[in-house]
């Protein structure tokens, strides 16, 4: 099993769920409290069932929260060809 990447010390569970609170972005707040519950110390299988993924994803959004914070859970758009007009 692959090593856990480390959450950010800077934040806690109850600082993630008061983001969750104020998001207003669906798969953010989903996101969020996956994150929170593994700052509760759930491994990381349950963290991730209670955000609907799986664990490989938990931990691509933990590396994306740890390096952007909760701004960092919201889907990006995707890269595409540039407009012409």
């Amino acid at each position: 099993m692959p090593a856990a990447v480390a959450l950010r010390p800077d934040w806690d569970a109850e600082r993630v769920r008061a983001a969750a609170r104020e998001a207003r972005d669906a798969d953010q707040v989903r996101r969020l409290l996956a994150i929170a519950a593994a700052y509760e110390g759930q491994d990381r299988s349950a963290a991730a069932k209670l955000g609907a993924m799986d664990p490989q994803r938990l931990r691509d959004w933990v590396r994306r929260f740890n390096a952007a914070g909760p701004d960092g859970l919201i889907d990006r758009k995707p890269a595409g060809a540039a407009r012409r007009l």
